[in-house]
C-alpha cells in the first residue's frame, strides 16, 4: 500500500499561481499513472489531469488544459500540478492518486485509482 499526502494548497487571488504536490510513501509509484482530481462540496470527484507512468504523456480536463501542467519525480516519488490563471472556480479540495494497474494507460475516471490523499484545499478569491 502507498501513502499519498497532498500539499501546497491555500488561498490565492483570481489570476495567481499554485503548485500543489504530491508525495508517495511506502513504495515507488513509478510503474503507475497518476492523477490528480478535484471536489467541491456536495458535487462529484472530477477529473484534472493525469500524466503516465514514465511521465512522457498527460491530459487535461478542458476546463484547465493550458492553464495546468503536471509533472513527475520518480526519484522524489512525486507528482506536482503547476496551477496558473487560477479562477474562482478552481476552487476545490484536490486531491491525487494512483491508477490501480501499473504500467497501463490511465482513464479520466476516478473509479479507476485508488490509495488516494487526504486532499489540499485551494481557495480562489475574485
Amino acid at each position: 500500500q502507498v501513502l499519498l499526502v497532498e500539499s501546497g494548497g491555500g488561498p490565492v487571488v483570481a489570476g495567481g499561481s499554485l503548485r500543489l504536490t504530491c508525495s508517495a510513501f511506502g513504495r515507488p509509484i513509478a510503474n503507475y499513472a497518476m492523477g490528480w482530481f478535484r471536489q467541491v462540496l456536495g458535487k462529484e470527484r472530477e477529473f484534472v489531469a493525469t500524466i503516465s507512468w514514465g511521465g512522457g504523456l498527460s491530459d487535461y480536463a478542458e476546463s484547465v488544459a493550458g492553464r495546468f501542467t503536471i509533472s513527475r519525480d520518480n526519484a522524489k516519488n512525486t507528482v506536482d500540478l503547476r496551477m496558473n490563471s487560477l479562477k474562482p472556480e478552481d476552487t476545490a479540495v484536490y486531491y491525487c492518486a494512483t491508477f490501480r494497474r501499473p504500467m497501463s494507460s490511465a482513464t479520466k475516471d476516478p473509479i479507476d485509482y485508488g490509495n488516494w490523499g487526504q486532499g489540499t484545499r485551494v481557495t480562489v478569491s475574485s
